[in-house]
């Protein structure tokens, strides 16, 4: 299953990759989401949640490229996702504007219909687009 959402924002391509150079970006892109650890360019977050009255926490880590792209993987527990990656592509689209491109890729576990996790991913797709658009206008 592949999703992708785009946004368009005015601000340099430099000034929008110096975004995620900063901790704080990586921290708002979900509620209860904290950083647990920082070391280079890599960034691990811990987000915790409820479903079906159990506390779980899920783990992404980020890697930030040479170019100021940034890719990302979901820290896998079996239960849903198999695999969930994604990358945040910056590309200039004219002066002092920028296109962002998040792009996620996931497989589900063979139980799980595609369909019925199609929604919250698109969901948390959007909230990341958001999340991100917010951290890069107030930067």
């Amino acid at each position: 299953m592949k999703l992708e959402k785009e946004f368009v924002v005015s601000r340099a391509r430099d000034a929008v990759a110096q975004v995620f150079d900063q901790d704080e970006t990586y921290a708002a892109l979900f509620p209860d989401t904290r950083l647990a650890s920082s070391k280079g360019g890599t960034r691990e977050t811990r987000t915790s949640y409820s479903a079906l009255g159990q506390s779980r926490e899920i783990r992404f880590v980020f890697r930030t490229q040479a170019d100021g792209n940034v890719r990302f993987e979901k820290v896998c527990d079996g239960n849903v996702w198999r695999s969930l990656d994604g990358e945040v592509v910056l590309s200039p689209a004219g002066a002092e504007r920028t296109k962002v491109l998040l792009r996620m890729e996931g497989r589900t576990r063979a139980f799980v219909p595609e369909i019925a996790i199609r929604g919250p991913l698109r969901e948390q797709l959007e909230q990341m687009a958001e999340a991100l658009r917010g951290q890069i206008e107030s930067a």
